[in-house]
Protein backbone atom coordinates (compact mmCIF):
# COMPACT_ATOMS: atom_id res chain seq x y z
CA UNK A 1 0.00 0.00 0.00
CA UNK A 2 1.17 3.48 -0.86
CA UNK A 3 0.92 5.68 2.27
CA UNK A 4 1.46 9.43 2.09
CA UNK A 5 2.04 10.79 5.60
CA UNK A 6 1.99 14.49 6.38
CA UNK A 7 1.96 16.53 9.57
CA UNK A 8 0.33 19.80 10.47
CA UNK A 9 1.84 21.80 13.34
CA UNK A 10 4.12 18.93 14.38
CA UNK A 11 7.38 17.38 13.31
CA UNK A 12 7.07 13.88 11.90
CA UNK A 13 9.63 11.60 13.47
CA UNK A 14 10.76 8.28 12.03
CA UNK A 15 9.18 6.53 15.02
CA UNK A 16 5.76 8.01 14.24
CA UNK A 17 6.07 7.15 10.54
CA UNK A 18 7.11 3.59 11.40
CA UNK A 19 4.16 3.23 13.80
CA UNK A 20 1.73 4.43 11.11
CA UNK A 21 3.16 1.97 8.57
CA UNK A 22 2.98 -0.91 11.08
CA UNK A 23 -0.62 -0.24 12.07
CA UNK A 24 -2.02 0.61 8.65
CA UNK A 25 0.05 -1.84 6.64
CA UNK A 26 -2.35 -4.65 7.52
CA UNK A 27 -4.92 -3.17 5.13
CA UNK A 28 -2.90 -4.75 2.32
CA UNK A 29 -4.36 -8.19 2.90
CA UNK A 30 -7.89 -7.00 2.10
CA UNK A 31 -7.17 -5.91 -1.47
CA UNK A 32 -5.03 -7.49 -4.18
CA UNK A 33 -4.42 -4.26 -6.05
CA UNK A 34 -2.52 -1.26 -4.81
CA UNK A 35 -4.32 0.94 -2.31
CA UNK A 36 -3.51 4.62 -1.99
CA UNK A 37 -3.72 6.12 1.50
CA UNK A 38 -3.24 9.64 2.79
CA UNK A 39 -2.60 10.11 6.50
CA UNK A 40 -2.62 13.55 8.11
CA UNK A 41 -1.37 13.95 11.68
CA UNK A 42 -2.36 17.20 13.36
CA UNK A 43 -1.53 18.90 16.63
CA UNK A 44 -4.25 21.27 17.81
CA UNK A 45 -3.05 23.32 20.77
CA UNK A 46 -6.47 24.79 21.56
CA UNK A 47 -8.21 21.46 22.27
CA UNK A 48 -7.98 19.04 25.18
CA UNK A 49 -7.61 15.99 22.93
CA UNK A 50 -5.03 17.80 20.88
CA UNK A 51 -3.77 15.05 18.55
CA UNK A 52 -5.90 14.33 15.50
CA UNK A 53 -5.15 11.65 12.91
CA UNK A 54 -7.11 11.44 9.66
CA UNK A 55 -6.89 8.88 6.87
CA UNK A 56 -8.39 8.68 3.41
CA UNK A 57 -7.95 5.38 1.60
CA UNK A 58 -8.73 4.85 -2.07
CA UNK A 59 -9.38 1.23 -2.96
CA UNK A 60 -10.89 -0.37 -6.06
CA UNK A 61 -14.55 0.60 -6.05
CA UNK A 62 -14.69 2.54 -2.78
CA UNK A 63 -13.10 5.34 -0.75
CA UNK A 64 -12.78 5.14 3.03
CA UNK A 65 -12.28 7.93 5.58
CA UNK A 66 -11.69 7.87 9.32
CA UNK A 67 -10.58 10.25 12.05
CA UNK A 68 -9.35 9.68 15.61
CA UNK A 69 -8.53 12.07 18.45
CA UNK A 70 -6.53 11.44 21.59
CA UNK A 71 -4.13 13.20 23.92
CA UNK A 72 -1.43 10.69 22.89
CA UNK A 73 -0.48 10.56 19.19
CA UNK A 74 0.29 6.83 19.26
CA UNK A 75 -3.08 6.06 20.87
CA UNK A 76 -4.81 8.15 18.20
CA UNK A 77 -2.99 6.18 15.47
CA UNK A 78 -4.08 2.91 17.10
CA UNK A 79 -7.71 4.07 17.26
CA UNK A 80 -7.56 5.16 13.63
CA UNK A 81 -6.18 1.79 12.57
CA UNK A 82 -9.06 0.00 14.32
CA UNK A 83 -11.66 2.27 12.72
CA UNK A 84 -10.36 1.99 9.16
CA UNK A 85 -9.77 -1.75 9.54
CA UNK A 86 -13.40 -2.19 10.60
CA UNK A 87 -14.67 -0.16 7.65
CA UNK A 88 -12.60 -2.10 5.13
CA UNK A 89 -13.47 -5.48 6.67
CA UNK A 90 -17.19 -4.61 6.62
CA UNK A 91 -16.97 -3.53 2.98
CA UNK A 92 -15.18 -6.72 1.95
CA UNK A 93 -17.73 -8.87 3.80
CA UNK A 94 -20.53 -7.00 2.03
CA UNK A 95 -18.89 -7.67 -1.34
CA UNK A 96 -18.54 -11.35 -0.55
CA UNK A 97 -22.20 -11.62 0.50
CA UNK A 98 -23.33 -9.98 -2.74
CA UNK A 99 -21.10 -12.20 -4.86
CA UNK A 100 -22.33 -15.33 -3.11
CA UNK A 101 -25.93 -14.65 -4.14
CA UNK A 102 -29.14 -14.08 -2.26
CA UNK A 103 -29.48 -17.62 -0.86
CA UNK A 104 -26.02 -17.65 0.71
CA UNK A 105 -26.52 -14.14 2.11
CA UNK A 106 -29.83 -15.16 3.69
CA UNK A 107 -28.19 -18.21 5.27
CA UNK A 108 -25.32 -16.09 6.59
CA UNK A 109 -27.67 -13.63 8.29
CA UNK A 110 -29.82 -16.48 9.59
CA UNK A 111 -26.81 -18.14 11.28
CA UNK A 112 -25.75 -14.93 13.08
Amino acid sequence: MQLHISGQHLDLTEAIKKHVHEKLGRLDHYFDRVIDGRVVLKFLSHEKLSNVVEISVSAPGHDFHAEARDANMYAAIDQLAEKIDGQVRQYKEKLQRHRAGPVAAALATENE
